[in-house]
């Protein structure tokens, strides 16, 4: 079954209580402020050269406050402005309108100076999304490069090694830290692993990080459903240190580490990383409480990538679930659109060895994975997302063949609401054939 229709938040406070995890979206320590950017069209969703009429409107402790000033930005996301003014946003509020004649997404941006706090809204409208094409194509030797990479990674064994976390486990569930050897001696993958301990057979579900260097964390919820549960990290670092630790890396060894080797395609930090996910799918089979046929792979931003590499590269994944998927539509600079996070060619003026990141990435994009994804899947993003770029998450959902759905919510960002949580959690354990 394929769906894309989207889902609305239908009240204001539902959208409020979400919007301060949210880059982009209002962030304010002065509640009583209410900047806001909306659109004329609950779904936000326009044909080409249709006028979207945003409008913007600005309150302080629900009144009009005259004479505050709040500057607009109208632009394709990620691009150049094309109209950039000043306005008194009271009453009524102010309106702006904007079209496009490509298939895209066109966004405008308020920000406004309340007694010393800065407040930003945005509302983001989509021109023909089910247009928007794939910015390139995978190279001849694709998928015999990664299976040679594969192959060559499972000749080292995974020795692996778990401890379990007394802390963490429960009367009814087993928690271990654990890790196993990836790609070659002494490189290894670590995760948090919750195991039901009652006597059986269980599915299992390999979730993959977002972006990051951080601890991961049991989730003892999922294994109490009776299913595996295998959160991994990317980085090779244990991932059950004090935060202090990933602090550290993030600031000095780990930083930028996406674009670590990029100029070549046996280099490039991803490498391992892809490898990685497979690996982990090693792991779980290997365990005696598997079941050995039922298993997903879930994960959003870069885990939203990852699983989908996972399912292209591993044929023993079943299902998957991706959120605002990453890594995926490098090249949308090239084309003079929004391309993809990590946003390797946003200023092509300052990318060096663009030939060779340009050879790299064509065996990284997951837009290349995405078109040869064989098993059914359910992904979530958000029109406000300035993170991963929804031109980015709507090219890789066009270019999927396979059985999908799509849980998307317009007015979020870089995160999900609860609506679209409860919904891919069903899903996957529905895949899992486990009641919720």
């Amino acid at each position: 079954m394929r769906s894309h229709r989207p889902l609305l938040l239908t009240t204001t406070m539902a959208l409020a209580a979400f919007l301060p995890c949210a880059k982009g979206h209002a962030q304010s320590i002065d509640s009583t402020v209410s900047l806001s950017v909306t659109l004329d069209r609950p779904d936000w969703s326009y044909a080409l050269g249709d006028s979207a009429i945003f409008r913007v409107t600005l309150k302080h402790a629900g009144r009009d406050r005259p004479g505050t000033k709040v500057a607009v930005s109208l632009a394709p996301e990620r691009m150049k402005p094309i109209r950039v003014d000043t306005v008194e946003a009271n009453g009524q509020g102010v309106t702006m309108r904007g079209t496009m004649t490509t298939p895209g997404f066109l966004r405008l941006t308020a920000t406004a100076r309340v007694n010393g706090v800065l407040h930003t809204a945005l509302a983001t409208a989509g021109f023909n999304p089910e247009g928007i094409d794939a910015s390139t194509t995978a190279p001849d030797d694709f998928m015999a490069f990664w299976q040679k990479t594969i192959t060559e990674a499972r000749r080292t064994p995974l020795e692996p090694v778990m401890t379990r976390r007394a802390d963490w486990s429960t009367t009814d569930v087993d928690v271990y830290h654990v890790s196993f050897q990836n790609q070659r001696v002494g490189s290894r993958i670590y995760g948090v692993l919750s195991v039901p301990n009652r006597p059986g057979k269980y599915p299992a579900m390999l979730v993959v990080p977002g972006a990051g260097v951080r601890p991961y964390f049991p989730s003892v919820s999922t294994a109490r459903k009776g299913v595996i549960h295998l959160a991994i990290g990317i980085h090779g670092i244990p991932v059950d240190r004090d935060s202090l630790l990933y602090n550290e890396l993030r600031a000095t060894a780990l930083d930028a580490y996406s674009q670590f080797g990029v100029e070549d395609r046996d280099r490039y930090y991803y490498k391992r990383v892809y490898a990685g996910v497979v690996r982990a799918g090693d792991f779980l089979f290997s365990l005696p409480q598997f079941d050995g046929s039922s298993y997903v792979v879930q994960g959003g931003s870069q885990g939203g990538g990852l699983a989908i590499v996972a399912a292209v590269i591993d044929p023993r994944v079943k299902a998957i679930a991706a959120s605002y998927p990453a890594m995926a539509e490098h090249f949308g600079y090239l084309r003079g659109r929004a391309g993809g996070w990590p946003h390797i060619f946003a200023d092509t003026s300052r990318v060096k060895a663009m030939a060779e990141k340009k050879e790299t990435l064509r065996y990284y994009d997951v837009i290349n994975f995405a078109r040869l994804l064989k098993v059914p899947g359910i992904y979530a993003w958000g029109y406000n997302d300035v993170t991963v770029p929804p031109t980015s998450s709507w090219a890789v959902y066009n270019v999927i063949a396979a059985p999908k759905e799509s849980a998307i919510v317009v007015e979020t960002g870089h995160f999900r609401v609860p609506s679209q949580t409860s919904r891919m959690d069903a899903w996957v354990l529905n895949k899992l054939g486990v009641a919720r």
